[in-house]
């Protein structure tokens, strides 16, 4: 009997750990079941671009695993009973999509999960965000924000709420590519606050060229169809929000057995297997790991896609009888996209801690999209990465799961 290994979530961790496993695994041994709801690979790091109104090449994922012994399974997750190791799947109702599932409802069983689930907008309780504010969360949302903006008229005002990666490249893509609209940037703290002060330099400069309003320290209370209350500084008027002040994991994993963050975030060891359930890995956005220097990695793709290898690895190695991996996962840098002709490259330790090296401008634009297309690239060829070798199942684990 095959052992069954059920990956929940094609994003950038999922996708990743269910190529890399077809690549390690003898495919006589296993059966690898990819679920996702979309039955596209989504570039997370590039829906910026997608709401500013660039288009973005499609990705089947059915085309991307064909040939990898990879079965892609377009459904929805609304329940994992890490117990009985079953998933409860929801397909999309009325889609013709559901030619390739037999059932609207249905349960997978497994013998390993990975979970890879990511994460979504989080609102943080702030009232009117979901009903009046856009996010950049997944492609619909970039979809919804992309047409609302081709609505407005000159003059009218974007503000992006949130003074991290998100919000920089938001504002700074949508001012680039929509410069008669009048774009603002909000948070609570410094905008780009934890970057080096070459690289502020930098983005303060960018901002003054593309006419971007920064509103420092403002604490939005609420946000209405036509502006947003904070706290200090009053109401700041926008036709359009874009909400990308934090992320929040998809509640699934907190309704389990597994042990979770008081966040939701699945706890996992250095090998990415959950500390409460050895037979479930978790990876991505929706883990809560430990890297270089015993601190907690932070939700991206730098993070997700080391994640997915380690992970990948590591169930690998067991189920084969091998020496398992583990090497603390650490940083390099932070990449920005300010637009299409400029970025900044920040240079970090392995602890993610800034240093002084940075490179910013047309350089900086141009190592950001080799990053970006060399992610997708991997993601596009999943079988053409080391290792070239299909390992067999040891008899324990082909009977037994991952029990050691």
């Amino acid at each position: 009997m095959k052992h069954r290994i059920v990956v929940l979530g094609a994003g950038y961790a999922g996708a990743v750990t269910a190529g890399r496993l077809a690549r390690r695994l003898h495919r006589d041994d296993v059966e690898i079941t990819l679920v996702n709801g979309d039955p596209d690979f989504v570039e997370r790091i590039r829906l910026h671009q997608l709401a500013s109104g660039q288009d973005l090449p499609r990705r089947p994922l059915r085309e991307l695993y064909e040939g990898t012994g990879v079965q892609v399974r377009r459904a929805w997750v609304t329940a994992v009973d890490a117990d009985r190791k079953t998933v409860a799947l929801s397909g999309e109702k009325g889609a013709e999509s559901l030619a390739h599932d037999t059932l609207a409802h249905d349960t997978l069983t497994y013998d390993t999960l990975v979970y890879a689930l990511g994460s979504t907008n989080a609102d943080h309780g702030v009232p009117g965000v979901a009903e009046h504010a856009h996010h950049l969360a997944g492609k619909q949302g970039a979809l919804r924000l992309r047409a609302r903006l081709a609505e407005l008229e000159p003059g009218e005002t974007v503000l992006v709420v949130g003074g991290g990666l998100t919000g920089i490249e938001a504002a700074t893509e949508i001012a680039e590519a929509h410069p008669g609209l009048k774009v603002a940037i909000a948070a609570r703290e410094g905008v780009g606050g934890w970057l080096s002060d070459k690289a502020q330099r930098h983005l303060g400069l960018v901002f003054d060229r593309l006419g971007i309003t920064v509103h420092q320290g403002a604490d939005i209370e609420r946000v209405e169809a036509d502006r947003v209350l904070t706290a200090a500084a009053g109401e700041i008027p926008a036709q359009v929000t874009v909400w990308t002040a934090g992320f929040t994991v998809h509640p699934v994993a907190a309704a389990t057995t597994l042990r979770v963050s008081d966040t939701g975030r699945i706890i996992v060891d250095g090998t990415m297997r959950s500390v409460s359930h050895p037979d479930v890995y978790a990876v991505g956005d929706a883990a809560l790991a430990d890297g270089a220097g015993g601190k907690a990695l932070r939700m991206s793709c730098a993070t997700a896609t080391p994640m997915a290898w380690q992970a990948a690895d590591a169930l690998a190695a067991r189920l084969t009888g091998r020496k398992v991996p583990e090497k603390p996962i650490g940083y390099a840098a932070q990449c920005i996209s300010l637009g299409r002709r400029d970025g900044i490259l920040q240079r970090v330790t392995h602890e993610d801690q800034m240093t002084s090296t940075v490179i910013t401008g047309r350089a900086g634009a141009r190592i950001k999209e080799f990053i970006c297309a060399s992610t997708a690239w991997g993601l596009t060829h999943p079988t053409m990465l080391l290792p070239t070798r299909r390992h067999r199942l040891t008899p324990a684990t082909s009977m037994a799961g991952t029990r050691r």
